[in-house]
């Protein structure tokens, strides 16, 4: 699989099938993944992987937490702007529909969607999952090398025959990964990852993408 295939060929999943991965597809993965570009090298990342019983344990305590209908954890970062401007608003917008409409579940239908986004907690049905973690103390700077970090490891795993999810839904249960994972109070979770085989069972749209020209300006000197 080239670099183009490996880009075009990824995706959100959001159905995985239960079959184990290799813990040395993982390790190639990551190995490879620390050549990810940092400035300065700082390597700002800190992953965790779960597999097995671990993992088993995390999805079974956010279970707990979403049938007891726990608040979500206080954040730590802003995921997104309180107001929400053109034209990132209509993009968000018609992701949900995409999201929705693909399961079949209409707008209206408020417990149906909840029943939906519960499942981030469950990585999906995935045998794997990362959780990605930055040191408090860094800046906007360095919350970019952990983006150039998770894409490269996502890249990589499409290389392996592997798909994945990135969730930033796991910052709103992080105290309950921090219970699995005991990180170091200095670091922040920023999000976690979904991995595994896919389930071609289960049905998507694949949402799209804006013009080149919305998006990218060529100041020409051809």
């Amino acid at each position: 699989m080239d670099v183009y295939e490996a880009v075009t060929s990824r995706r959100a999943v959001r159905g995985f099938t239960d079959r184990p991965i290799p813990k040395e597809a993982l390790e190639r993965v990551l190995s490879a993944a620390a050549w990810a570009p940092s400035a300065s090298n700082l390597q700002p990342w800190r992953a965790y992987v779960l597999t097995g019983a671990p993992l088993a344990e995390l999805k079974k305590r956010a279970g707990e937490r979403i049938a007891a209908g726990d608040p979500w954890d206080e954040p730590e970062y802003e995921q997104y702007p309180p107001a929400l401007k053109s034209p990132y608003r209509e993009r968000r917008s018609a992701f949900g529909e995409q999201r929705y409409g693909a399961l079949g579940v209409p707008r209206e239908d408020v417990e149906a969607r909840q029943r939906a986004t519960s499942a981030n907690w469950d990585c999906f049905g995935a045998p794997a999952a990362l959780f990605c973690y930055i040191d408090r103390d860094l800046g906007p700077a360095q919350w970019a090398d952990v983006g150039m970090y998770l894409q490269t490891v996502m890249l990589l795993l499409r290389t392996e025959g592997l798909h994945s999810c990135a969730q930033m839904a796991w910052a709103k249960y992080r105290k309950t990964v921090a219970e699995v994972l005991s990180p170091p109070d200095a670091l922040i979770l920023f999000c976690g990852m979904s991995i595994g085989f896919e389930d071609v069972t289960v049905g998507y749209t694949r949402t799209g993408r804006a013009p080149l020209d919305e998006t990218v300006t060529f100041v020409d000197g051809y």
